[in-house]
């Protein structure tokens, strides 16, 4: 299987969009309009999640939920010190040993965005650290300034949001893609991709499909999203992290074993009609697929115990190296996914609701 042109430039587009936890702007208007070109309508919530519209033809048709989301793990900007450095507290979950020395971009008030480097003491001076590791609130990031007022001449202040500075790239001779917030432009990409698929397509019901603000914080997004739209089946698109680069064979989520089918993680159990509708799905299309666990979670937990409860799964894939600068995803594990995401979604009547909710 391959990617075609435009996947690709969707790909590179979304992955190198600002778009840190309550600040998606960038992202919620490349998703109007992508969807916008498919979709019946388009709906927002009030903290910025977006859905297009496409309603089935069928009086009372059950209402399917799809959501990916648009932010990815970054920083915000905290204080300004006097010679010119910058601190900052994470958005999302990152490890420390995964920040030094990487570039980053500030997204400042104005619009613009500014180029910096983590960096902190070298460790020919530091005294009395433990474990030699340097912990977060001992960074700085370092756009070249030498005082508070050249920062703010050039416009940044406290508040401001920062994400890896990383260009998309294939990575030679692979069917590997390289890219920062492949957690979760992943999903914002099948999301788009799916309606498109699914635009002729008569359904027999009706579709929300689109992604939640605010997933890396604490699953926030979802919670308002899922008022919004009270769907009775939701599927989540999330990317999950990767454990293949030891190569045992007892190693769980690796890249190029197809889509995930989640059976838990710390927010949700996957329910057994909702995983024989799995299972089924993909041997039926023959999609390759793998049986995965997450120590995480997705916004599937906040939607799950909306309104009366809602019967959940994610379609997910998994990435190398998630919540860091630089993450790899197999192309061929997004290809499987997008085809069990459609023909789950073709597969929803009002039948197929009640029999998943166990009826």
């Amino acid at each position: 299987m391959k990617l075609g042109d435009n996947t690709l430039k969707r790909m590179k587009t979304l992955t190198e969009l600002h778009g840190a936890p309550g600040f998606e702007d960038k992202v919620q208007a490349y998703m109007r309009s992508e969807l916008g070109k498919y979709a019946d309508e388009i709906i927002t919530d009030g903290l910025g999640g977006i859905f297009a519209v496409k309603k089935s033809g069928r009086e009372n048709a059950p209402k399917v939920m799809v959501a990916a989301h648009m932010d990815e793990v970054g920083f915000m900007i905290t204080q300004l010190t006097k010679n010119g450095m910058i601190k900052f507290t994470p958005l999302g979950g990152w490890s420390t040993d995964v920040m030094l020395s990487h570039k980053f971009k500030i997204r400042t008030w104005e619009d613009k965005e500014i180029t910096g480097i983590i960096g902190s003491v070298p460790v020919h001076f530091r005294k009395g650290e433990k474990d030699g590791k340097t912990q977060i609130k001992d960074m700085l990031l370092d756009v070249g300034a030498d005082s508070m007022e050249e920062l703010e001449e050039m416009g940044i202040r406290p508040g401001d949001s920062v994400v890896p500075d990383v260009d998309f790239e294939v990575l030679e001779g692979t069917d590997k893609l390289l890219a920062k917030a492949w957690d979760n432009r992943y999903g914002c990409l099948i999301a788009i991709e799916a309606l498109e698929t699914l635009k002729d397509a008569e359904l027999d019901c009706d579709l929300y499909i689109g992604a939640n603000v605010q997933e890396e914080v604490g699953l926030r997004g979802a919670k308002a999203s899922a008022n919004m739209v009270n769907p009775d089946v939701a599927f989540v698109v999330d990317c999950s992290p990767a454990n293949d680069m030891a190569g045992k064979d007892d190693d769980i989520g690796k890249i190029g074993e197809g889509t995930l089918i989640r059976i838990m993680d710390r927010t949700m159990i996957l329910s057994k009609p909702m995983r024989d509708y799995l299972l089924e799905t993909a041997e039926r299309n023959d999609i390759k697929h793998q049986y995965y666990q997450s120590p995480g979670g997705t916004d599937a937990g906040s939607i799950h115990i909306s309104g009366e409860g809602v019967i959940s799964a994610v379609v997910g894939i998994c990435a190398r190296y998630i919540h860091t600068s630089h993450s790899i995803i197999n192309y061929n594990d997004y290809l499987h996914a997008k085809k069990m995401l459609t023909e789950l979604i073709r597969g929803i009547d009002s039948e197929k609701v009640e029999a998943l909710r166990g009826r």
